[in-house]
């Protein structure tokens, strides 16, 4: 029962104040982007995951999946939009498209990530024991070949790119938590993870320097999420006592754990900028910004809480892993935004609104964005 539990809520990771436009703000130097790209998991994925066809089947194809917004599954594993989406629409720029399903005018930016996806390729996986739990080989490093192969169609010379990427932003994430949640799925510990940070930190920071040696001057590396306030752990690896959980009733020691990634991810970061000083690389604490309205979400208007889910199949937290959001036997909240939590691994639009908004306007990016 517990290994079919874990599966089903493997697939569901894979799939599985309003924003002013800055164009449309005055004063100051703000950088006007008239371009976009992002790489990552689900968490930013537009429909790549859909696109690949790597799953069985894909619960983010159904509704309710899409349900706010778009009014239709759209490959995004929410009800609406998501933070990359906020950040377009915010810059003026169209929302992303799929590269996997892409147009012919892929000059406005392309959305490279998969829902899924890690920051480590799947040898890592292979030498940790835990290949089999991997729902798609589309790895941050698959998706910056995608970026070097799309790259003569955006320009054709070093100094034409060099114009063209000195107005490009790139958002290099969120990824790396699926790298731990295969990890905890295979029934590694907490030690063993840790163990893992320094790697797949790395790996993220490889890839931004990656993307700087392409031409990059404008890049966003975001930390990861509170994976103790997900209620599908919540739900899975309940802690023991009621000392093991924070005043919100998010898990302590998965969340300290996320705070030792993010911290290995600035710390390396700091490195870069002084290596790249031309570069422009911001930190966005997703952490921080989720548990903001993690810890007051009444204020956010979230009046069910920040970890009930909206869509799903019953239990304290409304996750069920057999009868996860879009599979018989679950439902559907009437007002998503009511809700932070959307599937018990993603958020709503109306969480996802409020960290863009933080990440524009608010204390959580490093140096600020705007």
């Amino acid at each position: 029962m517990a290994i079919s539990r874990l599966s089903v809520l493997v697939a569901l990771l894979a799939c599985c104040c309003s924003l002013v436009r800055v164009s449309q703000c005055g004063g100051g130097n703000r950088q006007n982007y008239t371009s976009m790209f992002s790489f990552g998991d689900s968490l930013t994925d537009t429909g790549n995951l859909l696109a690949s066809s790597q799953l069985p089947f894909t619960t983010v194809g159904r509704f309710p999946y899409g349900m706010t917004y778009f009014h239709r599954p759209t490959g995004r594993c929410s009800d609406g939009r998501l933070v990359v989406d906020f950040l377009a629409q915010a810059f003026g720029l169209p929302l992303l498209q799929p590269y996997l399903s892409r147009g012919k005018d892929v000059r406005q930016g392309v959305n490279f990530a998969v829902g899924g996806a890690t920051a480590m390729d799947p040898p890592f996986f292979e030498g940790i024991g835990a290949s089999d739990k991997l729902w798609t080989n589309l790895s941050l490093s698959v998706q910056l070949d995608w970026f070097e192969k799309l790259k003569p169609s955006l320009c054709d010379s070093p100094k034409n790119c060099k114009e063209y990427f000195s107005n490009s932003l790139f958002l290099v994430g969120e990824i790396g938590g699926n790298d731990y949640n295969y990890a905890f799925f295979k029934g590694k510990t907490l030690d063993d993870a840790k163990s893992y940070v320094p790697t797949v930190a790395s790996a993220v920071i490889d890839a931004t320097e990656r993307l700087i040696k392409a031409g990059a001057m404008h890049l966003v590396v975001p930390g990861n999420l509170p994976m103790g306030c997900s209620s599908a752990y919540l739900t899975l690896h309940p802690g023991r006592n009621s000392s093991d959980y924070d005043s919100v009733g998010c898990l302590k020691t998965y969340n300290d754990f996320t705070q030792r990634h993010n911290a290995m991810v600035q710390q390396k970061l700091q490195v870069l900028r002084l290596k790249y000083p031309n570069a422009r690389i911001m930190y966005a604490d997703y952490y921080g910004a989720a548990m903001s309205f993690a810890r007051n979400p009444k204020k956010f208007g979230f009046k069910h809480g920040p970890l009930k889910t909206c869509c799903g199949g019953g239990g304290p937290y409304n996750f069920n892993p057999v009868a996860s959001c879009g599979v018989r036997g679950s439902s559907v909240c009437a007002d998503p935004s009511a809700y932070a939590n959307w599937d018990g691994v993603h958020l709503t639009e109306a969480a996802y609104r409020a960290i863009a908004d933080s990440i524009l306007h608010g204390p959580y990016t490093s140096p600020r964005l705007l």
